[in-house]
């Protein structure tokens, strides 16, 4: 039927990028090793994926006002799988760079993309639907560790002589570089990784064979719109909120591999489980956010992960050399982190009308946040490797959201504001639109009825069934 929207097929390529954002972590000293650089001298790729993915993510949002959603996912997975093709072979630092903008673009363009595609696609019933993107993100983010160092590895001498060079700012010597060719194994990661993106945009490129140019209809909803009375502050403390949530998550998810390993002297394997560790009770905690949001309010949800992270990150800073501490408060603290970001927007939402530049302010902070936080926590490694500079950074931001979320709260509920909407309100748009399908259906049924009228009315023949 040319009105039927087919599966936007989400999942799989939000998987994927969880997998290209996260591999960089436990690959980070092989990188560095790779361009013949020290680790702090090479955090600015983080600068340069981050900015790629804020100008990626308004890019995307042009596009796809003038062209086939299936096609423009199709060609961003295929220019990611390029560029993770292309970082293993770079020996040169500012082509590393060059490279990892361009993923941060087509990543950005595969972020909003597939929000827009899943909104259009079931407007109202989306909710579920976006949880279910966000937890296909954290279940790649979990897997690409183990792609990268318990499949792959390393071998010991090239670890051993990178540990040798951390402490010098200067680069090795090109002849034992390239002696180490060899013992970079974790850069068959990329070459999986981009491979699995090359195979999953032909799916794309197939519904865009199949449906053609046809269009997603914007669902809208009538009436009039609910705005805060302060809604320009709501919106700056959100986009601060998600500056340092989103930092803070990226910077922990890509050094805590470093960190076990250089600071609590965890063997790699280990420190790679670890890794994993947080990844997978995010991604876990994130498929039962989708259970939990029909129970409990926004508010409530960001308030118990507020506590969580705050505590676990407390813990951290106060037993980081403790090996049992370190298990069970990253497991806390990926648990905390999971349901913060879509909580944020669908608590916001209670109180005011989140629009398109609402949204965008937004990804920006998230973008900015994954930007600035990761290249300076990867820059003071480099300086002050005797410190646990990451559960600093991890403790600061808990603090730092558990106070503006209060302060947000306050805003929200001022006298003069039109107050939180009920939760009746959206069960009555569900009802709704159920009526609305069932007009639909019954529409479709009379059409079928008169370009089939031999079928409906012919009488059955004799010794047969019905027709």
């Amino acid at each position: 039927m040319q009105g039927e929207d087919p599966p936007p097929l989400t999942p799989p390529p939000s998987s994927l990028q969880g997998m290209s954002i996260s591999v960089l972590g436990p690959t980070f000293e092989d990188l560095a090793l790779n361009v013949k650089k020290n680790i702090s001298n090479i955090s600015y790729i983080f600068i340069g994926r981050a900015g790629g993915y804020i100008g990626g993510s308004l890019i995307g949002g042009v596009l796809f006002d003038c062209m086939n959603p299936h096609l423009l996912l199709g060609f961003s997975m295929i220019l990611t799988a390029l560029g993770m093709y292309a970082i293993p072979f770079c020996k040169q630092a500012a082509l590393l760079t060059a490279f990892m903008v361009s993923i941060g673009v087509s990543m950005g363009v595969l972020d909003t993309g597939g929000n827009v595609l899943i909104l259009n696609t079931w407007g109202d019933q989306a909710g579920p639907h976006m949880q279910a993107l966000h937890f296909s993100f954290a279940a790649g983010a979990f897997v690409s560790p183990i792609i990268a160092k318990l499949v792959f590895g390393s071998d010991e001498k090239g670890t051993q002589l990178l540990d040798a060079t951390l402490p010098v700012t200067k680069a090795p010597a090109p002849e034992t570089a390239f002696n180490l060719k060899s013992s970079l194994k974790s850069m068959w990661a990329y070459i999986v990784i981009g491979s699995f993106l090359f195979l999953v945009s032909f799916l794309f490129f197939l519904l865009y064979s199949r449906c053609g140019t046809v269009k997603d209809q914007s669902h809208s909803g009538s009436g009039k719109q609910l705005v805060a009375k302060h809604h320009l502050a709501l919106v700056f403390l959100l986009f601060l909120f998600f500056f340092a949530y989103v930092g803070a998550e990226v910077a922990y998810g890509s050094f805590i591999f470093t960190f076990a390993k250089d600071f609590s002297h965890m063997p790699e394997a280990q420190a790679a489980g670890l890794n994993s560790l947080f990844w997978g009770t995010f991604a876990a905690t994130r498929g039962f956010a989708i259970f939990f949001a029909t129970c409990m309010y926004p508010g409530t949800m960001i308030l118990l992960c507020l506590l969580g992270s705050t505590l676990s990150s407390l813990l951290l800073c106060l037993f980081s050399n403790h090996k049992v501490a370190l298990w069970v408060c990253t497991g806390v603290y990926g648990a905390s982190m999971a349901t913060t970001f879509p909580s944020g927007i669908s608590w916001l939402e209670q109180y005011t009308t989140i629009t398109g530049h609402t949204a965008a302010a937004f990804v920006v902070g998230a973008a900015l946040g994954e930007m600035v936080l990761p290249a300076l926590v990867g820059f003071l490694l480099g300086r002050f490797p005797n410190q646990p500079l990451l559960m600093y950074l991890s403790l600061l931001t808990s603090t730092f959201t558990a106070i503006i979320f209060p302060v947000m709260y306050k805003l929200a509920s001022a006298p003069g504001s039109p107050g939180r909407k009920p939760r009746w309100l959206l069960s009555e748009l569900r009802v709704v639109k159920l009526q609305e399908d069932c007009v639909l259906l019954q529409g479709l049924l009379k059409t079928i009825q008169m370009k089939a009228p031999q079928v409906w009315s012919r009488p059955p023949r004799s010794g047969a069934g019905p027709p």
